[in-house]
């Protein structure tokens, strides 16, 4: 494809966007009826609408179908699994099961899907460059470092494939034989992206970007997490990744022939000179700015860094000294292709993004206005299906709750995501993500969801900041072995100060202190009046802890592309694990001075 076709699609693509946000109202009434049309046979609509009406009387779809969280289609999808047919609650073919990450509610789910879904979700990865553009001049005349990952998949008992949506994403016709295009140029060969061996993908995408390190403009992975974990692998292995350089002849510790044939190329003949070039840059103790030193053409950094991944912003500013922006372009998950981010350059705490009405049918569960979130709903409580509202009806600042339906046979679906609006492009709203509605941590009437946990340890960490000292991860505990239980937040720390001058432990006990003033009234209540809630703990776990918790999860299912730390742990291993890393534990006071109003 040349490049007029090319920059003929792009503007394409950006009058697609403004075609779709100008009509969110009639795409969205559209989009509904080609759902009840194409399911109007499926035993589930069948249950609750009456088949003359589905089409005439959209109305009654959101009076009688049942607003449902996983509980409520797992019936379905575990007899789809088993065998029986997706007519149950899909028109078209189940051709696969999509896995959540699992991280945040245990076990993962399992979310059925169609052969069309992947033309939608190939639909918003095509917007993507058309918007950088916009932005980011000359992307095309370099190559893209992005460090994707495949999760080995399992079967249904009726062999339908189960695996991460990205999974399915790598490993579809629409990933492996896309037109080549100038401004997705990897660095990584296909070959090492699909290797299920993490580490072995690891050691040949990070060895192919430093070999096209002076060829670099964009870097990225789908999740800064996973991000982080790979210059993480890069500041362990660097040594051997340069001798692999250095002789031209990749490492015995590949064994995958697919990575080893298409890694040959790379490798022709040795390169001494690029060797020595990356050991001058790696071999020097503190890596802050090591990104912009070793790929010093590189532009930005791409990652999901919203919500949950918040917490990794400090750390990426780190390792690029805050040149580089920080880009999140999208909103996805394992239900749905959500939408995008029209101003990408938008620091991370200002993401917006806009959902794209043709993706899926939308719904919301008010939950709180004039920027305050003043209610929330259990996962298991019924939600009243009157309360809903629109895409087009949601208001200005209000919080929400987002509900899906879908072809695939999600209907009137919640998502489990607190959104709030913060803008609209043309007739669409543009939400920020504010958190995981069931990600709470609570020892009595308190009950701390993810945002407010994060915002308090934002606040404590910059305590760390004089003592050259970084937050790297952290997740949270509800301890109540004895009473009163108490909050323990496990706190991996790097610091990059001198052995002579040690973190201090006060510093320690301040943190702990600024964790608890600036969570909320209920919870200053607890612990000072009602005395039910005790003394909030950091224990300071071992270096890589955070790293073997990844590794855990990812060992009972989970994908290292959507692995999210979970932000509370209720797993028995995990908690185990963390126990055993511990090296220090401080307590704020037992009777702290500040006030509960």
């Amino acid at each position: 494809m040349d490049g007029k076709k090319l920059e003929y699609k792009g503007e394409e693509a950006l009058k697609e966007i403004e075609r779709l946000t100008m009509n969110a109202d009639e795409v969205q009434e559209s989009l509904l009826k080609q759902i009840l049309t194409q399911n109007k046979e499926t035993e589930y609509l069948k249950k609750y609408m009456k088949e003359e009406t589905f089409i005439t009387d959209l109305q009654e779809f959101k009076r009688c179908v049942p607003v449902i969280s996983y509980e409520g289609i797992f019936p379905y999808i575990q007899r789809i699994a088993n065998g029986e047919d997706s007519s149950l609650i899909t028109g078209q073919p189940i051709t696969e099961m999509l896995c959540s990450s699992g991280t945040s509610a245990g076990e993962p789910k399992l979310m059925p899907s169609i052969a069309e879904d992947l033309d939608r979700r190939t639909f918003v990865y095509n917007l993507i460059m058309p918007i950088m553009n916009q932005y980011v001049s000359d992307l095309d005349e370099g190559k893209v470092m992005y460090l994707y990952f495949v999760k080995a998949e399992k079967s249904t008992p009726c062999g339908l494939p189960a695996r991460t949506v990205l999974t399915s994403y790598y490993k579809s016709k629409h990933f492996k034989c896309r037109t080549h295009d100038p401004w997705s140029d990897f660095t990584s060969p296909d070959q090492t992206i699909l290797c299920n061996d993490i580490n072995q993908s690891m050691h040949c995408q990070l060895l192919s970007g430093l070999i096209h390190r002076h060829q670099v403009l964009r870097l990225g992975a789908v999740f800064a997490s996973a991000f982080l974990r790979a210059i993480s692998f890069l500041e362990r292995n660097w040594r051997a990744l340069c001798d692999d350089i250095r002789n031209g002849q990749l490492s015995s510790f590949i064994t995958d022939p697919s990575c080893r044939s298409s890694m040959s190329t790379l490798l022709s003949s040795p390169d001494p000179c690029l060797a020595d070039e990356i050991t001058k840059i790696c071999n020097q103790k503190c890596w802050k700015g090591i990104l912009c030193k070793l790929w010093p053409k590189a532009k930005y950094i791409e990652a999901v860094v919203t919500g949950s991944m918040a917490q990794y912003v400090p750390a990426l500013q780190h390792y690029c000294e805050g040149k580089l922006p920080l880009v999140c372009t999208m909103y996805a998950s394992s239900e749905c292709y959500f939408g995008v981010n029209l101003k990408p350059l938008s620091d991370p705490h200002d993401v917006a993004f806009t959902l794209l009405p043709n993706m899926g049918y939308y719904e919301f569960i008010p939950l709180g206005h004039n920027g305050k979130l003043l209610m929330d709903f259990d996962e298991n409580e019924k939600v009243p299906n009157d309360m809903l509202v629109d895409l087009v009806n949601v208001k200005l600042g209000c919080f929400y709750e987002l509900v899906i339906t879908t072809f695939a046979g999600l209907y009137r679906y919640r998502i489990g995501d607190v959104l709030q609006v913060v803008g609209y492009y043309n007739k669409a709203p543009q939400f920020r993500f504010i958190c995981r509605r069931n990600v709470v941590i609570s020892i009595d009437s308190e009950k701390t969801n993810e945002e407010d946990l994060h915002r308090s340890v934002t606040k404590a960490k910059k305590l760390l900041e004089p003592y050259d000292a970084l937050l790297v991860e952290y997740t949270s505990y509800a301890d109540t072995s004895s009473l009163p239980g108490h909050y323990v937040l496990y706190w991996e720390i790097l610091h990059y100060g001198t052995k002579e001058d040690p973190l201090d432990p006060n510093v320690l006990q301040e943190c702990c202190i600024a964790v608890e003033e600036e969570l909320d009234y209920v919870y200053r209540r607890c612990r000072t009046n009602d005395k039910s809630v005790g003394a909030l703990e950091i224990r300071l776990v071992e270096p890589g802890t955070f790293e073997a918790l990844m590794d855990l999860f990812i060992s009972k299912g989970a994908s290292i592309n959507q692995y999210k730390t979970p932000r509370c742990v209720k797993s028995k291993k995990a908690l185990k694990l963390l126990k055993s890393k511990v090296m220090a534990s401080f307590f704020s006071p037992r009777d702290p001075k500040w006030s509960v109003t």
